[in-house]
């Protein structure tokens, strides 16, 4: 039986829900996510090429994890995407959230729609637009000319050191707009009798921020960061289109390493042990970000 407390003024009265009335949901999560994914854990622990017989090798292909260079390259990589995709977005969609609701902008509902609309783009269609950005005789090279910094101008995706930074900023790009609706939602629901009262105590703008609105959205920030973290640490498709995960191995993301070991290198073992790492790393910072985010 699952206790269900309803909402209510007064002392809240106890309601029991028989659990087979979950059971439905359950099932669907079951076959859907847990399924899969303790197949892929079982794959990891042998070594297959996904047609022939398999050979039960344990923990093999973790170790070779921990022990190849290029897959630890890949997860750092990773986590460098973190700061693109959910740090910087945050610190953006702060400040954004925070001058567009305190400043009534005429417009705002138009506002909105535009700045989420990177949200409802496929990201191949955003990687190839990108693309073309990046090129050498593309918009962002012409407008460097343009100002006279011809010295900056470079191929952002072929150069071993700009590379993964210029594919980052395409997750900025994206993220920035989900997060600063997500802190404007949040934003709006804060009384504005609490801010005349800091005003009234002499706080001023940036105290305000810091002491009212950036506690009031707690729970906003949690969700934005879950979120965008986890679009970092899966990406694919964006840097399978932009780069491949070149030049080199500058770019390489552990998705992409799962996809080349399993449809290139036919080591679908090795694939789903680096799928099992990903998704273990996955659950290990968003729990720890939950964690911070329900502290008081």
């Amino acid at each position: 039986m699952a206790e269900v407390v309803p909402p209510g003024h007064g002392r809240p009265r106890r309601r029991w829900v028989p659990y087979a009335y979950l059971a439905p949901a359950l099932l669907l999560y079951g076959l859907f996510l847990l399924v899969p994914l303790a197949r892929a854990a079982q794959f990891s622990l042998f070594d297959w090429d996904g047609l022939g017989a398999s050979t039960f090798v344990g923990l093999e292909n973790y170790a070779e994890i921990a022990g190849d260079e290029r897959l630890r390259e890949a997860f750092w990589h990773a986590l460098v995407l973190v700061f693109f995709y959910a740090v910087l977005p945050l610190g953006i969609g702060l400040v954004l959230a925070a001058i567009l609701t305190r400043a009534h902008v005429a417009g705002l509902g138009v506002f909105r729609t535009i700045i989420f609309l990177p949200q409802v783009i496929a990201m191949v269609v955003v990687a190839v637009t990108w693309r073309q950005i990046y090129a050498p005789d593309g918009p962002l090279n012409g407008l460097l000319r343009l100002v006279g910094l011809d010295a900056l101008t470079r191929a952002w995706l072929g150069d071993y050191t700009w590379t993964l930074p210029a594919v980052g900023l395409i997750g900025t790009w994206v993220a920035t707009g989900l997060v600063t609706v997500l802190l404007m939602a949040g934003m709006s629901r804060v009384s504005g009798e609490l801010y005349e009262a800091a005003r009234l105590d002499g706080a001023g703008a940036v105290r305000e921020f810091f002491a009212i609105t950036l506690p009031a959205v707690r729970g906003e920030i949690v969700v934005a960061l879950t979120l965008t973290i986890v679009a970092a640490l899966k990406t694919f498709d964006l840097v399978y289109v932009t780069t491949s995960g070149g030049p080199g191995t500058s770019t390489t993301v552990p998705s992409y390493e799962v996809y080349r070991r399993a449809f290139e290198l036919g080591d679908v073992g090795g694939a789903a042990a680096v799928g099992i790492v990903l998704t273990l790393l996955v659950f290990g910072i968003n729990a720890i970000v939950n964690q911070i985010g329900e502290r008081r």
